[in-house]
């Protein structure tokens, strides 16, 4: 059988999210051959033996330790037999149908990914698209979000926009394009890696694109006690990417965000 997408899933300890990720799975991706593959990041809960008594047909990968996001991406895609790939957090529950995302990919080979609109665990609105790093978002990471007032407020008026970078939580391409980029880097541990990986597709030509009229839910688990992963992520970006007295100088800039950030920690306590 021709297998179209091969949906990616990285866990960790993600059981009481399993089943509801699964199950949209399965209900919005009608009309597509599909398979799951799930690498497991050597988890502590009962996710391996949840999935291999309840979803039978999920492929499972075990790993003996944990690989991280990009690590463990990159041994799953290994396995994926489908034409393109859907990268996706096991946190997630999609509430559209993916066959006009699919389509709209598959028809246009400039496409080197796709994002969709992403909503909390209230349905409330999230950015999942912004610029790649420069000067001013290192001294203030939000600056990185800063694509106008539709990507503020999450009122669209178009079908699609191009951007810099879209978020890991989702994201559909073709499987050629993240073998010609050789996936993720796996320098990255976690955060930031989704950043880097657009970075590569952009390098290659390809264009990112974010389509606000298709939605899921993602249970983000973000708390400033991970802000060392995020500053370590910048960066790798900024010594693979940069050179000269750019680089020198989105450095320092991170630098200070970093001292502002231990300073507010300590604050806290």
């Amino acid at each position: 059988m021709n297998i179209q997408l091969s949906v990616i899933i990285v866990n960790y300890n993600g059981l009481k999210y399993l089943r509801d990720c699964f199950d949209s799975l399965i209900d919005k991706l009608g009309g597509l051959t599909y398979e799951i593959i799930v690498l497991d990041n050597d988890s502590r809960d009962e996710s391996c033996s949840f999935i291999e008594e309840n979803y039978p047909d999920v492929i499972l990968i075990r790993s003996t330790e944990n690989l991280g996001f990009g690590r463990g991406n990159n041994e799953a895609v290994r396995h994926a037999r489908g034409e393109y790939l859907l990268l996706l957090n096991n946190d997630t529950i999609l509430l559209d149908s993916l066959m006009p995302v699919y389509t709209m990919v598959s028809a246009d080979p400039s496409i080197g990914a796709i994002g969709i609109m992403m909503l909390d665990g209230n349905r409330e609105y999230l950015q999942s698209a912004g610029k790649f790093p420069d000067v001013s978002g290192m001294f203030r990471i939000k600056n990185l979000s800063n694509m106008g007032k539709e990507f503020e407020t999450g009122v669209f008026s178009r079908t699609a926009y191009e951007v810099d970078w879209l978020g890991g939580a989702f994201l559909m391409m073709p499987k050629k394009i993240y073998e010609e980029i050789n996936g993720f880097d796996q320098n990255y541990f976690l955060y930031v890696e989704d950043v880097d990986l657009c970075k590569m597709i952009a390098d290659k030509g390809y264009k990112r694109i974010f389509v606000p009229g298709y939605r899921y839910i993602h249970f983000v688990g973000f708390n400033t006690s991970k802000n060392p992963f995020l500053i370590k992520g910048y960066k790798i970006f900024i010594n693979k990417h940069h050179k000269g007295f750019t680089k020198l100088k989105m450095l320092f800039a991170l630098k200070i965000n970093e001292v502002i950030k231990a300073i507010k920690a300590k604050l806290k306590k």
